[in-house]
Formats: structure tokens, C-alpha cells, sequence
């Protein structure tokens, strides 16, 4: 069976306090899109997970496909299985591919094996896996507070709007981006400024990360400038970045940008 984990976007993201377990409260909106991984899983004579498409880096162990297999198989007594991902978003890039793969990997096995679990239990075991993968079980427009994992489904649509995704090859880690950062309290309610339309968003809509991490990688904040300048109605990282983003009205032209930047156009 197969199925295709999808990216997600960041509209603003503020820091709001640091935790005592060494986490951070968050104020977000996470907004899925339509850029996709292809996800396979049969069953198997013995546990097996392959990939292809992106490198993935890192041990085999540590992967949160095989993590998400391996919570399941410790509380449903699964049988082995094979996995197989095709990997085509860029990780460190801010757009939570890695949570994605993890939450449609429980959604998958949920199918294949009849187990029956509610939404609520499949965000419990998601929030075990990461701070931002139950968003991937919701899947919708949702405001995220706690650590992210605490959602809150918002009603918002884009719909008729374009998204330029850029990606310029950087990877940044999230305790990098997290290292840089004062948390300080929100002034104005995020819902206030999400419910009016993206040509108002900008300087008021704000992704916390790029106040450090433009300096350290000014080659970000150019990327920003260029994707206002083709006449975004509104311009900004994803999560912890390194992906930026545009939001445009009318599909943009096209931009040279270097060779070595990865650029996705999603109509919305």
C-alpha cells in the first residue's frame, strides 16, 4: 500500500518561552501543501526499510519511519513489514518532511492492519515521535501552541493563491535555528492577522528564526527581497528554515535563479 506524505509551511512563527524539559513554546500556523514524498509499505517476511530519491542521512534506527513502525509494533504486536520511501523534500529545509513520512507511516499501518485507532490515539503516538507530527494527522490549517503539538484547527484557505517554494541547499539544524533565538510573548493574537488577506500580512506575519538567522545567512534574506520583488503578496521562511517561500496572486514569471536552488510552484 501507498501512500504520499506531503510538506507543510510555517505562517509566522514566534518563540514565545522557553520550557524547564528544554523545549520552546511556539505560536504558529502550519498550512499543508501539496509537495509530496511517495510512502510504501507491505508486508515482509522480516523488517526491512529502503529508500531512495534524497539521501537520507543518519542510522537506520534513528529514522522516524522506523521509529513510528516500531511504537506500533511495540503496543499492536505487528508482523514484519517492508518500507520503502521515496524521498523528494529536502530536509533542514523547515517544511517537516521527516514528521510527515512519521504520521502518514502510523495513518499507513493503521490501514493495512485493521487496528482501528481513532484520531485521537494516532495523535498521541504522533506526539511521542516528534514536536510537529500530529499536525501531519490533522493535515489541515491548524494554529499549533505548546511545543507544536498542541493544535488547534483554524479556518483558513489560499485557495486561488500561488506558492513559490525556494530551496538554496542550506541545511539547518533545528537546535542551530533555536540557539540563536529570544523568546518573547506574541503582541497581537496570530488569528487576528491570519484572518485578513496575505497582501496585509507582511511586517506583521513574522517567522522569529530570520531575525538571526539572516545574518548569519544573508544569502536568505536576498532570497526574501527577490521573491518580493517579483511581487509576492507576501514573503517568508518555513519553520526553522532553510526554505523560503512566496505567496503570489498571479502565478509569478519565472526567475533565474542559481542552478543549485531547488524551486517548487504550487497552485494553492
Amino acid at each position: 500500500m501507498v501512500n504520499y506524505p506531503n510538506a507543510k509551511i510555517n505562517l509566522g512563527l514566534y518563540i514565545t518561552a522557553k520550557r524547564t524539559d528544554g523545549f520552546h513554546e511556539i505560536a504558529s500556523c502550519f498550512y499543508p501543501i501539496k509537495w509530496e514524498e511517495a510512502l510504501e509499505i507491505i508486508p515482509s517476511k522480516a523488517f526491512n526499510f529502503s529508500a531512495s530519491g534524497i539521501p537520507v542521512p543518519g542510522e537506520i534506527s534513528s529514522n522516524l519511519i522506523v521509529k513510528a513502525y516500531q511504537l506500533l509494533q511495540s503496543k499492536h504486536n505487528l508482523p514484519p513489514v517492508s518500507i520503502h520511501l521515496h524521498k523528494s523534500l529536502p530536509m533542514g529545509a523547515g517544511l517537516g518532511g521527516g514528521s510527515s513520512d512519521a504520521s502518514h507511516t502510523l495513518k499507513l499501518l493503521n490501514s493495512i492492519f485493521d487496528l482501528n485507532l481513532s484520531q485521537e490515539t494516532l495523535l498521541e503516538y504522533s506526539a511521542q515521535l516528534g514536536s510537529d507530527c500530529a499536525f501531519f494527522i490533522y493535515n489541515n490549517p491548524c494554529i499549533a501552541s505548546g511545543r507544536g503539538e498542541i493544535l488547534t484547527p483554524f479556518s483558513l484557505s489560499l485557495k486561488g493563491y500561488y506558492l513559490l517554494l525556494i530551496h538554496p541547499g542550506i541545511h539547518i539544524s533545528t537546535s542551530e535555528a533555536y540557539a540563536g533565538v529570544t523568546p518573547r510573548s506574541l503582541t497581537i493574537p496570530l488569528e487576528n492577522i491570519l484572518n485578513q488577506a496575505p497582501e496585509f500580512w507582511k511586517d506583521k506575519l513574522i517567522n522569529q528564526f530570520e531575525e538571526h538567522l539572516f545574518k548569519q545567512l544573508p544569502e536568505l534574506a536576498t532570497i526574501k527581497k527577490q521573491l518580493y520583488d517579483m511581487g509576492a503578496a507576501y514573503a517568508s521562511m518555513s519553520g526553522s528554515g532553510s526554505a523560503m517561500y512566496g505567496i503570489f496572486k498571479e502565478k509569478p514569471v519565472d526567475f533565474m535563479w542559481p542552478e543549485h536552488y531547488k524551486t517548487k510552484l504550487i497552485e494553492l
